[in-house]
């Protein structure tokens, strides 16, 4: 099997799978994976949803576990790579934008609303992790997109800003600013940017000992045979935190409003606050659903736990519905 047809979960009969690309408006190549129902009639219009990938994942992981799902329901619907990672283009390798992964979102709607088997009025959303950041922040000026989900969201941002659970102090920012810019200096005079931290290039058995719970949870899909692939390294140019620390994700939730908004979160996932703080800005309509006994991970990939009958239901009614934005000056 080649790389880019290996997937970390068995691909259902009941449905196709097309490795396409489009450009974002930066010239960008984003590889995707689009999801077919085998029932489908090209004839007719379809509903359509556009699933982001977890922060250095790819779209043979969560992400094209829930398209392949919500394909199986009726639904036309697509996984990408975000630029710079995977499959998709952009050089240098492994750098992270806010701007340009949220593009990347309305990029994805540039190309599955001009599928002749889509009704481009009924397209939504599904941010799994970082991607739920950015999945909001597109959707806050696209309002082609209009039904938004999230999944075990973290505001990327707003964790290189402010720290883990907003506990990074005024000095150490300044201090973290003279790193990133020195950081800078040395990525312009070597060979190519350095990255952070990456996991295992093979899948390994067990987890390091010593290695705190959040960064166990995250290892032990990734660098583990549940959720390996050689595509998602976890790492991402240091240099690019500057980028997050400079542009908050979330500044104008409230104005996606008419249009809905659906957080689902883990009963035990670490990253709880950043949907229950989202869910506090947004205005109506929005839900926060939690899932009994799920975890952060859990939510990428445990088809036992993941809600889909609620995704389905979300969308099936509010991509049913016409409205736009709702922006007071």
């Amino acid at each position: 099997m080649t790389e880019n047809t290996y997937r970390t979960f068995e691909l259902s009969d009941k449905v196709t799978v097309q490795q396409v690309t489009f450009k974002n408006r930066y010239g960008i190549t984003v590889a995707a994976d689009l999801y077919l129902s085998k029932d489908i009639d090209t004839s007719q219009k379809y509903p359509a949803l556009i699933v982001g990938t977890p922060y250095g994942g790819v779209k043979e992981q969560g992400a094209g576990i829930y398209a392949q799902n919500m394909a199986e329901r009726g639904f036309v619907a697509i996984a990408f790579d975000e630029s710079y990672n995977g499959e998709s283009s952009g050089a240098p390798r492994h750098v992270s934008s806010p701007d340009i992964f949220a593009e990347d979102f309305s990029a994805a709607v540039d190309f599955i609303g001009t599928r002749p088997f889509v009704d481009r009025n009924k397209i939504g959303v599904i941010g799994i992790c970082g991607s739920g950041g950015f999945a909001v922040t597109a959707a806050q000026v696209d309002t082609r997109i209009k039904a938004v989900a999230t999944v075990s969201m973290y505001d990327m941002s707003r964790v290189m800003r402010y720290g883990w659970a907003d506990s990074m102090t005024d000095e150490q920012r300044t201090q973290l600013f003279d790193q990133l810019g020195e950081q800078r200096w040395k990525d312009f005079q070597g060979d190519e940017p350095e990255l952070t931290p990456t996991f295992p290039s093979e899948p390994v058995d067990s987890i390091p000992e010593g290695m705190d719970p959040i960064s166990s949870e995250f290892f032990g899909y990734y660098a583990m045979k549940r959720g390996f692939h050689p595509n998602s390294i976890g790492a991402f140019t240091k240099t690019s935190a500057m980028a997050f620390m400079n542009f908050p994700l979330m500044n104008y939730i409230q104005t996606i409003s008419p249009r809905p908004i659906l957080f689902i979160i883990g009963e035990h996932a670490h990253s709880k606050y950043f949907s229950e703080d989202a869910y506090k800005m947004a205005a109506e309509p929005k839900e926060l659903f939690e899932v009994a006994s799920a975890g952060h991970v859990d939510l990428y990939d445990r088809t036992d736990l993941i809600p889909f009958d609620k995704l389905e239901s979300f969308f099936t009614e509010n991509l049913s519905k016409r409205c736009g934005s709702n922006e007071k000056s």
